[in-house]
């Protein structure tokens, strides 16, 4: 194995490592870049040929990524950090008296969430979600109405 094509191949590992340890894209173009380097070196042992094809290869991969990336980095969504705006539309049933301006807990597909109502609901209630308030579902009692809707 010639000096430089060890060279490119610690560098692979030293940008593959960097990248698994930011795990913010910093230097994945990079790692493909001394890829590229280190085939080239196994066919000609010109530094300078390979220093190009890393420079360029890392180039036109930075250039795919950036429009990408910028494209979903617009795209951003809010994140769903529990599984509440799931329930939203779904019934359940109460498991602790709630009060209107207190918390009480309901069980909606077989999972307990701390609940809030406008009105109050006492424990065996059948309700549905209306909203969600962070991990917090909005409930209403469930009608022959709202059982149909």
């Amino acid at each position: 194995m010639s000096a430089e094509t060890l060279f490119w191949l610690i560098a692979v590992i030293a940008f593959v490592v960097l990248e698994a340890a930011t795990t913010a894209l910093v230097s994945v173009w990079f790692a493909v870049g001394a890829a590229a380097a280190l085939v080239v070196s196994f066919f000609t042992p010109s530094l300078p040929v390979q220093a190009v094809v890393f420079a360029v290869v890392s180039a036109v991969t930075l250039l795919f990524m950036v429009p990408t990336l910028a494209k979903r980095r617009k795209e951003r969504k809010a994140p769903v950090t529990n599984g509440s705006p799931l329930t939203i539309g779904k019934q359940g049933v109460v498991l602790v008296d709630i009060n209107p301006g207190y918390l009480g807990r309901v069980r909606v597909d077989g999972l307990d969430w701390q609940a809030r109502a406008e009105v109050p609901m006492p424990k065996d209630t059948p309700c549905r979600v209306t909203d969600v308030d962070g991990a917090v579902l909005i409930v209403c009692p469930v009608t022959v109405q709202t059982a149909t809707a």
